[in-house]
Parts: C-alpha cells; structure tokens; sequence
C-alpha cells in the first residue's frame, strides 16, 4: 500500500533529504531500543539451544539487556557447549534439548541457534513446553520442515519469533517509509548481494566431529548460499513490497574453494515477480566486495540498504519534497550528497547530526529486543512464523533453481498468499 504524499511528509518532519545521494540513519539510543521489565520483576529466564557462531553472537546481544538474562545453554558439540556456558554468568549446561526443558521449567523463552536441518524437532519440543521460541533463519532445510514449523507456531499459545532481522532494523524501517511513499515511486529493478571472504568450512582436530560442524558443505543437509543468506535478504524486499516472487532462476559454481567440497562457493539468482520487477542476488565465499546489500531503483531514487547503514539516490528530476533545508552534506564516491537522520532537527539543534549516522548495535539486537517486547510487553510480533515460512521457502527454492539450472516456479499457494 503506497503512504499518501501530504501524509508522509507530515511524519517526515525532523528527517532530511536533498537532491543526489542522502545517508538514511536513525538516531537510536540505547534506552530507548530496550524492552520495559515490569516493575519489581526480575530478569527474564532464558535459555539457549545451539552454541556455535550464532548462537555465541546472540548470547552477546541477550547480555546487553537489562530485562532478560540467559540461564541454561544446550548444545550437543561438548566443546561448544563448554565455550558457551563460559560465555554465561552462572548458566547451566546441557548436551540435550530435552533435557534443559525437563530440569529448567523457570526459563521462559528460548534462542534456537542449531544447524538450520535440526530446527523442526527443537521447535516443536519448545513451543509443546510453553516456551516463547526465537527461532534463527532459515527455519528449515526443506518445505515440510518449515511448514511444520508454521503449523507449530501457528497452534502455540506462547510467542513464535523468526529471526529475520531486517524487519527490526531501524534503518530498514526508516528507509521503508520512504520507499512506501512517493519518494522512490515506480519500481524499476532490485539487486541485491551477499560477498564474504570466507570458506564455511570448520576445522576440527577430531575427524568424528568433521561432518557436523560442518553440515553447510553437506549436501543431504544443505540449502547452499541462496538459502542460508538469501533468505535475509530475500525477506527485505517481502517486506517492503508485501509481494512474493513466482519464479526463480539459478547458477552456480565451484570458483575458490576447491577443496573437495560440492556446494557452489558463488551463485546467482534471478527472482521474477507477478508485476514484471525482477530481482538479481549474487552470494559468493570468494570476495568480499561491498559485502551485504540490498538495492531499489525507482524512477524518482534508489535506495540500497546495508544493514548498519543506508543510502538514497535521488534522480535529478525528482521533486523536492521539502524536508531538504536540513542537509547534512555528506560525499559518497563522485557525488556529494546529505545524511537522512530520523529527529535530524532535534539532533541538529544539539550539533549532533552526525552521530545519527549508523546503528550503535548489531541489528541482531534489534531484532532480540523486538523479542523480548512481544514476550514482556504483549507487543506484535515483528517477524512473524508466516514470514518466516514464506522467506524460508524462497530461499530453499532458490537453491533448488541453483542446483538444477532449472527455472523453478513459486506457488502462491505454498507461501499461503
């Protein structure tokens, strides 16, 4: 649904913009993104299940909030699990799931930071114990495992929250208001990409432990780079669009490291949508050039969005929109352009524009905090199951057309749109 353009620039006071390139930002601190604990309350217990990268990464951003504190960490690799209990203050160890659900009743909700092909028994047991369940994305390695999860999440009487951080990302969601507005306005073409100079494969000293630390290079398991990081990303342009691709096209290929391995270390996608917009997605193990992004063109601007910071293009014929008199000026490449600063007139009465610029945490925080909101303040889920199911589905598509070479059609009816 497209934001009326006298009501958009009502709520678009106090943000700036100009002609050429504007930084959208969002001055965010760090009270105001935390969740409220009731009065007298304590902590909320929680628990987490899966303590490798991701799970060390949420066990970070969990610690840095006040209204919740992680009390019991499960995971089946014992040195892991030794690593992430040492990470904790105080929280007890589990190699089993089920276990830590059957010892600790008092923990009230649960990170689910597993292998993305083990996520369908772990949500089931947890939302069958009453948990609250934050469970990380990709919800699954294929559609009857997600599916299985939705039905899951759907059927719970506690809160199921998909870890698609795009949706509570402060940036993201300013840039949003402008691009459901008239400031972008006809969708030309999307892009996006994922480049990470790295080689998804775990060293271990124990040949026992090889195959499951390293279950993204095993192709029984596996949903390759399109599902593992396109599904984020996938999920952003879901989300700003309220549309879902019907189709997708895909290649792949072996081009760094050759060490065995036969998941694609580089790929390409091209994600066709009802209304004509096509989406190109590039992901590759192999370079690291302009990292993660997401990118919108429209006959007024583009936008591209990366994650800890964004970026409006402004056409030369665009119009003005009148909220250009603030503008930070700010130089990007040849273009010289100005930051876009949520409050930027509060900000700028305080001389403090340009410590609006970027986020003062990961958006996995943000993310979290939304979590933690739902579960403490009865707020909306910000990245529902249903969303989950549908990025989820897309990205295993996606490696589907990727291992196939086939065009591979999206149902509206298993996205359930």
């Amino acid at each position: 649904m497209q934001v009326d353009r006298r009501m958009f620039l009502s709520q678009a006071a106090g943000m700036l913009g100009a002609a050429g390139v504007l930084s959208l930002a969002s001055e965010v601190s760090a009270g105001a993104a935390r969740p409220v604990i009731r009065p007298g309350a304590e902590p909320l217990p929680v628990g987490l299940i899966g303590a490798g990268r991701q799970g060390r990464a949420i066990m970070a951003e969990v610690q840095k909030i006040d209204a919740a504190k992680v009390v019991a960490v499960c995971d089946v690799d014992p040195s892991r699990l030794e690593s992430g209990v040492k990470r904790t203050q105080g929280a007890e160890g589990f190699a089993d799931h089920k276990a830590l659900l059957d010892k600790r009743k008092d923990v009230q909700a649960i990170f689910i930071a597993t292998p993305t092909h083990l996520h369908r028994e772990v949500v089931a047991d947890c939302l069958s114990a009453g948990k609250h369940v934050y469970c990380e994305a990709p919800l699954a390695h294929t559609v009857d495992d997600a599916k299985a999860i939705l039905d899951a999440a759907r059927a719970a009487k506690s809160i199921f929250h998909a870890g698609l951080e795009g949706r509570s990302n402060p940036i993201y969601q300013l840039a949003r208001s402008f691009f459901r507005s008239d400031s972008v306005r006809d969708l030309v073409s999307l892009s996006a990409q994922h480049h990470q100079k790295t080689t998804w494969r775990a060293a271990s000293s124990d040949s026992s432990r090889e195959k499951a630390l390293n279950w993204r290079l095993d192709p029984e398991v596996s949903i390759g780079l399109a599902g593992e990081l396109g599904t984020h990303q996938f999920d952003v342009f879901h989300y700003y669009r309220g549309e879902y691709p019907k189709l997708v096209r895909g290649s792949g290929s072996i081009r760094v490291h050759k060490d065995g391995r036969t998941i694609a270390d580089t790929i390409h996608n091209d994600l066709d949508f009802a209304d004509g917009v096509q989406l190109h997605y590039g992901a590759t193990l192999g370079n690291s050039y302009q990292g993660r992004h997401e990118v919108f063109c429209g006959s007024n601007a583009a936008i591209k969005l990366a994650w800890n910071a964004g970026w409006m293009f402004k056409e030369a014929d665009a119009p003005t929109q009148g909220w250009e008199v603030y503008a930070n000026r700010q130089q990007f490449h040849n273009d010289e352009g100005i930051t876009l600063i949520a409050d930027a007139t509060k900000l700028a009465s305080q001389g403090k524009l340009k410590e609006g610029v970027g986020l003062p945490f990961p958006s996995l925080y943000y993310a979290i905090s939304d979590f933690f909101k739902s579960v403490l303040e009865g707020k909306a889920v910000a990245s529902p199951a249903e969303e989950g199911y549908r990025a989820t589905v897309v990205g295993i598509m996606a490696n589907q057309a990727v291992l196939s070479g086939n065009d591979v059609a999206i149902e509206a009816s298993v996205l359930g749109v």
